[in-house]
């Protein structure tokens, strides 16, 4: 299920809430940084908090642990799905996890709110933002990069007005 789209919302309650390694505010922070880098984002956030404590044998370390059984599992995985794909409750498992993974995309992205308060644009026109994106995509059937390549420079500029205000 984590391979889905999970992981960001397992690193966070890892690093925020349980361990409280860090704030909100700082993995929010990290993962907009880790999302401009090339990459999966959660890897990427990975890197960095090795880095940050332990230098480059921890990147390497967060590497390897984020990288190897996983792999091994996906790698398992795709020679079983082969062979069962076209067993109806398989495809109804798969389903299911995609909803499952879904939910807990959405639920990390609430629990991360509270930050938008910090964030120059304010929650009202962040959240505007994303309804935009959200109806562009989902809605109107628009393609993906067409709508980040429209919505993030504007974004962009009003951050920067918002900043010299």
């Amino acid at each position: 299920m984590q391979g889905f789209g999970g992981v960001l919302a397992v690193a966070q309650v890892e690093l925020v809430e349980r361990r409280r390694w860090l704030s909100r505010e700082e993995f929010v922070e990290l993962l907009s940084v880790s999302q401009v880098m090339p990459g999966p984002n959660v890897v990427n956030l990975a890197l960095m908090l090795g880095d940050r404590w332990f230098g480059w044998r921890g990147a390497l370390a967060a590497l390897g642990g984020l990288i190897v059984i996983p792999l091994a599992i996906v790698i398992v995985l795709t020679l079983a799905y082969d062979r069962f794909a076209a067993v109806p409750q398989v495809a109804g498992a798969l389903r299911g996890m995609g909803a499952v993974a879904a939910g807990l995309v959405l639920v990390t992205a609430l629990k991360l709110l509270t930050t938008l308060r910090a964030n120059r644009l304010g929650p009202w026109l962040c959240a505007a933002i994303a309804a935009v994106t959200f109806a562009s995509i989902a809605l109107a059937r628009w393609p993906l990069a067409g709508v980040l390549a429209a919505l993030g420079p504007l974004a962009c500029v009003l951050a920067a007005w918002r900043l010299t205000r």
